[in-house]
């Protein structure tokens, strides 16, 4: 089992060594207490992605249902993958103002874009014209790049023994927002019909507002920015370090092999996930009947299934920090297989469907702490905001792929087709995994 062991972790900086109590934390080098800005980080993100889970949840829960009203079955599928490619898309410019300007400007542009695609949403439910309404999803998709960036927010102060315990941190605090999104649901609707708003488009309201709220916090309170404070204080951030492109970043991956694994972990943990929970919620409206039941059932799955991604996180974060991010991939991969096993033998039976679908985020929760975990660490300081913004845009053109095909795939064969295509196509990452990790090659007479 030599391909399990855990890697490395690299040496702290000497610049990273805390301030004696009481020390004021300013915005010189010479005087600022990291880990005092690191504990203010986390606290704000905590309640951003408290909101911010909120806002993504709760339009998840029905963008397939509102697809389907509005352009039929088989596209249903495209509005989660509308999202997702908007949140891939989002992320490039997103990276570029993070790069040259910080985490701040950065998240709050992305929550923005998110609030406009809420408000084209609703727009195009109520004029149903199926292209408004995914032009609004792929804006949507801001709120969701806004929330998977903020995790990479966590670990610019991080010391390297709690990295992954501390991104976990930010993942688990969408469990609050996530799980009571779709249960909202039924309740956002009802609440816009007195204003003739269209059926299904009520959530998105609450979600325009939820990725505001969270635009407005980061941006008067995430001080001093994380990412500069972390570049003020490496041996390696001097004047460049903002200047690495996405191409830059592809090919510092493609060198480096625990970035190669780490990427692949994020990426084929979220294309599976996405691809069964997207048709989840159509799969259930083929035996459950009438609106408000279908909403219900709906809401209470997806809620297990949240809760699946982000409520285990903690453990997974400290599994990764003891154990070592190889394991828990392989370990979220072994998850994932057992989630498409369970929900595509689950025909009509709701709470053995809520198993599976809770299983699906336990796997994406240990392939996505642990493979961001490896990812950020095993690339310098100069190259993470640029290597993170494509982690993301790989993981959102996988997930967007896995959407937009789950909607033809069920149309075609059925949802137990689509658990079964998803399970086979973790078999690269798990080959990927399994693979020895280079030994480095001692000099003679070492």
């Amino acid at each position: 089992m030599a391909g399990l062991t855990a890697e490395p972790l690299p040496e702290p900086l000497p610049e990273l060594q805390p301030l004696p109590a009481g020390a004021p934390a300013t915005d010189e080098p010479g005087g600022l207490d990291p880990d005092r800005v690191q504990r203010r980080t986390l606290t704000l993100l905590f309640g951003t992605q408290i909101v911010g889970g909120i806002g993504v949840a709760i339009g998840i829960a029905v963008g397939a249902l509102l697809a389907a009203a509005v352009a039929g079955t088989r596209f249903s599928g495209l509005a989660s993958s509308a999202a997702v490619v908007g949140g891939a898309l989002v992320a490039v410019p997103a990276t570029r103002i993070i790069r040259a300007r910080g985490r701040r400007p950065g998240l709050a542009f992305a929550y923005t874009v998110g609030v406009l695609g809420a408000l084209v949403v609703v727009m195009g439910a109520a004029t149903r014209v199926a292209p408004v309404l995914f032009g609004g999803m792929l804006l949507f998709g801001g709120g969701t790049a806004a929330n998977l960036q903020a995790r990479y927010a966590a670990v610019d102060l991080a010391r390297p023994a709690r990295r992954a315990r501390q991104l976990a941190l930010i993942v688990w605090a969408t469990t609050i927002g996530a799980v009571a999104g779709p249960n909202v649901a039924p309740v956002a609707d009802h609440a816009v019909h007195r204003f003739g708003l269209a059926e299904y488009s009520g959530p998105f309201v609450f979600s325009a507002v939820a990725f505001g709220t969270a635009a407005v916090a980061i941006t008067l309170v995430l001080r001093p920015d994380p990412l500069l404070t972390a570049r003020r204080l490496s041996l390696s951030g001097h004047a460049g370090s903002s200047s690495l492109g996405l191409r830059e970043a592809a090919r510092v991956v493609l060198a480096t092999p625990a970035a190669r694994l780490g990427i692949s972990a994020v990426a084929m943990g979220h294309l599976v996930m996405v691809g069964v929970m997207s048709m989840t919620p159509i799969n259930i409206q083929g035996y459950v009947h009438g609106h408000a039941d279908v909403l219900r059932i709906v809401g209470l799955v997806l809620s297990l299934h949240i809760a699946g991604m982000y409520a285990a996180s903690p453990l997974v974060g400290w599994l990764t920090d003891r154990v070592g991010r190889r394991p828990v991939i392989l370990g979220g991969i072994g998850a994932l297989l057992v989630a498409c096993a369970v929900a595509g033998t689950a025909g009509h039976h709701t709470p053995v469907l809520s198993v599976g679908l809770a299983m699906l985020g336990l796997g994406w929760s240990g392939t996505m702490v642990a493979g961001s975990t490896l990812l950020s660490e095993s690339v310098p300081v100069p190259a993470r905001p640029a290597v993170q913004g494509l982690s993301d845009i790989v993981m959102g053109l996988a997930g967007a792929a896995a959407s937009a095909v789950s909607g033809l795939v069920v149309d075609w064969s059925g949802y137990p087709t689509l658990a079964l295509l998803a399970a086979i196509a973790t078999v690269p990452l798990i080959a990927l995994a399994l693979r020895r990790p280079p030994v480095p090659v001692l000099a003679e007479g070492s």
